[in-house]
């Protein structure tokens, strides 16, 4: 299937090296199955021999994998090889992914080897990979900024060692769409062995063209795009999936390829990373954005109400967005909230249905209409969180602008199992609630950000609060939904609080491990 576009999704791996993106693996695991329903060919799971907590997120979520690949990443080292092995052995379609640098800077400096000895490492790798799997990927680390005939005799070398995918990756954004296509197609046809391998690319965007990039690649022979949700990843990120999918697929008279992204599902998956890690999606990002749909110009909306391909080259419905209301609503019955999230890309057993059941109800008393998004909004904050070692109940705030009275707040919570309360002032009242809040606890973690998100139009829109905290060198990202925003901000605190203990049990253990 030479014109068929394999999608290479990393944002389990280097998209969670961008920062403030760290997942549990509970999260992990529900992006992972987001990333089959999505259509995603290739999986990267991690980075087993980082930390015994990446080895354990990339195992398990090797082993409920269904037929997608799933790869785990390693230097062309051999204990890198052996540990990724062992990840990624239990899946289906289990992918070694081992890289070493070929540019004259990384092999001097980072490698201090001479370019022979790089060329027998990439080889000895390649063969210890090959020797547990055939579904080998050989990367050219710093690729953009490497010899051209060196890349031909390291790649044809990796091929004959048993490589099966040559990645060919942009790693530091820096060259531009022409030149990154004219050096891809230099390497493809003067590699004598190339058509016994797909080639891909893995472009960052520091210079802001990681998509261009990938887009020029494939016009070349590419056949596989490395990519990530929402463009996330190290610096200023990657290319990003639903860009890429987007565009194989308005302009298939341009590129004359096919890939088997539902398309359907770019707006749910990028939505659902968007509360794993706390960052709303930019409102004038490509695709998935606020905007992307959005017409204020008297002419754009002029254009739009007598033909929509006046000014949309693609509809809301393409990307899975809706211009619908939900039927859902505080009369609806369980079977149809089930459906609902199930239309949605959510299976929910039992236990998890009633949890999520109650929260529509509860929000629907607060909200005339709810929205997918609230209903996303209420999944992640009910079901796919971390088991709470603090949990909020109530909340109350006072605050007003005249003199002499300071906001003040009270708040009423579980702690390890304990009810606990709790009142006291601040500058104003999210600040009075965070101070209760970290007393109650007893920690004083410091406030690096603090977010504010409207989820859907209207008044009574449901609140999106994130904030990221920071303790002991430790920080976390919180969320918290409410339509109240001092009770999402209450709620927000409570769950960065969660996560920075359990960061502080995880590096712990492993300091315990290591000793």
């Amino acid at each position: 299937m030479q014109n068929r576009v394999y999608f290479f999704d990393t944002t389990l791996r280097d998209g969670e090296q961008s920062p403030g993106a760290t997942m549990n693996l509970q999260e992990k695991l529900r992006l992972a199955h987001q990333l089959e329903v999505l259509g995603v060919d290739i999986m990267e799971a991690g980075f087993p021999a980082s930390s015994p907590g990446d080895f354990e997120s990339v195992r398990t979520i090797a082993a409920q994998a269904g037929d997608i690949q799933v790869a785990g990443l390693a230097r062309c080292v051999d204990s890198d090889i052996d540990r990724c092995w062992e990840a990624v052995k239990c899946a289906k379609n289990p992918r070694i992914h081992t890289f070493l640098s070929t540019s004259p800077l990384h092999m001097k400096h980072k490698l201090r080897k001479d370019p022979e000895d790089v060329l027998k490492m990439a080889v000895a790798g390649v063969k210890r990979c090959a020797s547990y799997t055939d579904n080998v990927e050989f990367s050219a680390e710093d690729f953009s900024r490497s010899e051209k005939d060196f890349l031909c005799r390291i790649v044809e070398a990796a091929i004959n060692a048993g490589a099966t995918t040559i990645n060919l990756p942009d790693t530091v954004g820096y060259a531009q769409p022409q030149e990154f296509a004219v050096l891809v197609d230099y390497v493809i046809k003067n590699t004598p062995n190339s058509d016994k391998a797909v080639f891909s690319v893995h472009c960052h965007d520091d210079l802001g063209v990681a998509v261009a990039n990938t887009l020029a690649a494939l016009r070349v022979g590419v056949r596989q795009a490395e990519v990530t949700l929402n463009g996330i990843g190290e610096r200023a990120g990657n290319a990003s999936l639903e860009e890429v999918a987007m565009a194989l697929s308005v302009r298939r008279d341009y590129y004359g390829l096919e890939h088997g992204i539902k398309t359907e599902q770019l707006y749910p998956s990028c939505r659902l990373l968007s509360m794993i890690i706390g960052q709303p999606i930019p409102n004038n990002k490509s695709i998935v954005g606020a905007n992307a749909f959005a017409h204020e110009s008297g002419i754009h909306q002029d254009g739009m109400l007598k033909n929509r391909e006046t000014y949309e080259i693609m509809t809301p419905q393409s990307v899975g967005r809706t211009e619908s209301n939900l039927v859902i609503g505080k009369h609806s019955g369980r079977n149809a909230v089930r459906n609902k999230f199930e239309s949605m890309g959510y299976k929910l057993d039992d236990e998890q249905l009633n949890l999520v059941f109650e929260a529509v109800k509860q929000l629907a008393d607060r909200k005339k209409t709810l929205h997918d998004d609230d209903l996303m909004a209420l999944v992640q904050q009910e079901i796919y969180r971390i088991p709470d070692r603090l949990r909020l109940r109530h909340v109350s705030v006072q605050s007003s602008d005249a003199g002499g009275v300071p906001p003040t707040a009270a708040v009423l919570m579980d702690v390890d199992g304990m009810e606990k309360s709790g009142a006291g002032f601040g500058v104003g009242p999210v600040d009075a609630l965070f101070n209760v809040i970290a007393d109650m606890v007893g920690r004083e973690p410091e406030l690096e950000q603090y977010a504010i998100n409207a989820i859907t139009g209207g008044t009574d829109a449901l609140g999106e609060v994130t904030v990221r905290i920071k303790e002991n060198g430790h920080s976390a990202v919180g969320r918290g939904t409410h339509p109240d925003i001092f009770v999402a901000s209450a709620k927000a605190y409570v769950d960065a609080l969660n996560h920075l203990a359990k960061r502080e049990e995880e590096g712990t253990r492993l300091h315990c491990q290591h000793d």
